[in-house]
């Protein structure tokens, strides 16, 4: 049995990173070897050097939604809403704090041209709301929504485009695919120049990414499903490399395994996955990841142990935060080979 309590360890507040640096790439890079469990301690622009000719990198395109909305009942009683993904026309899965003053048809007025309604119940806070505008009601939800930057984040983002990838273009997700943020539109040419090809998928970030893991035994925690997509053209340069199969972030590993069959070969195709790696998964495609430093016991934490080892990993992180990495989602970088 996996075991979460296994998975802890202790993250100092000051090294939690508030906001994003100026220069994408200006953040360190904690190079870790899975097999031996050897760390060396670089910059992010030193990942060049890493990557070899005929290697396929594979970065997540999605588009974070801005849709985090404060809304108002007619009680007056604040009520926050953070959009996870459409299940039918103007009708989203939400996460709602707090979820329990929400009653059946309970009207929610977001901006003058925003309002909503609480039409069914999900797991736990998950609510169904369905939204209404007298305009276009994409662009009133983008007019009226925050970005969803995470819980630990207090600081204002002044710049939205910082909390978006440069190879984001799909609009879906309710967080940014954060191991993405470092790279710069120059670090994939200089990436390209070394005989690197990059592979774009998509999966749109939802509440498995993020939601706590609330058992001990692993295996009892239940994932929601996140809709990914790999094309065809994308799966064909990805089956032909002659290198490594090296993924930028989770959910590009969780998209990667996802469409991989038991030979290791990539189908393309579009399908909700609810894959769920943990230690002793054996990886059909996947040889290395990027990274950033992940809160404790969480799903992320384990995706990593089970590529390597968990030893490996909490040395690595126990060395970080000796180190003063930062850490999540505006922290620092972490590659796996």
């Amino acid at each position: 049995m996996v075991r979460l309590s296994d998975f802890d360890y202790h993250l100092p507040d000051e090294l939690i990173a508030q906001t994003p640096l100026s220069d994408r790439a200006a953040s360190r890079l904690l190079h870790l070897d899975k097999t031996s469990g050897e760390v060396a301690h670089l910059n992010f622009r030193d990942c060049t050097d890493l990557l070899g000719a005929e290697d396929v990198l594979v970065l997540n395109n999605t588009r974070v939604n801005a849709w985090r909305f404060i809304g108002e009942k007619l009680t007056g009683a604040k009520i926050e809403i953070l959009a996870l993904k459409e299940l039918e026309s103007g009708v989203f899965e939400c996460l709602v704090k707090p979820a329990k003053r929400l009653k059946p048809n309970d009207p929610i007025m977001i901006s003058p041209i925003l309002s909503a309604e609480f039409v069914g119940q999900g797991d736990e806070a998950i609510r169904h709301i369905r939204f209404s505008s007298p305009v276009d009601l994409y662009q009133a939800m983008d007019e009226a929504g925050n970005v969803p930057l995470p819980p630990y984040i207090t600081e204002t983002l002044d710049d939205r485009e910082r909390y978006q990838t440069v190879v984001a273009q799909h609009p879906g997700s309710a967080a940014a695919p954060t191991a993405g943020l470092h790279f710069t539109p120059e670090i994939l040419d200089q990436i390209k120049s070394r005989g690197v090809s990059i592979a774009e998928v998509t999966l749109h970030v939802g509440i498995d990414t993020f939601r706590p893991v609330q058992t001990d035994d692993v295996t009892d925690h239940q994932m929601h499903g996140e809709i990914c997509e790999i094309l065809p053209h994308v799966a064909h340069l990805i089956n032909k490399r002659k290198g490594r199969l090296i993924a930028v972030g989770t959910t590009s590993v969780r998209t990667l395994e996802s469409f991989a069959n038991p030979s290791g070969e990539i189908e393309p195709g579009r399908q909700e996955s609810k894959i769920f790696i943990t230690p002793g998964y054996k990886f059909r495609a996947l040889d290395g990841m990027f990274t950033n430093f992940h809160l404790p016991k969480t799903t992320m934490l384990l995706m990593i142990s089970a590529l390597a080892g968990r030893e490996n990993i909490l040395d690595a992180y126990r060395e970080a935060v000796e180190n003063r990495y930062r850490f999540l989602s505006f922290g620092d970088s972490m590659l796996i080979l």
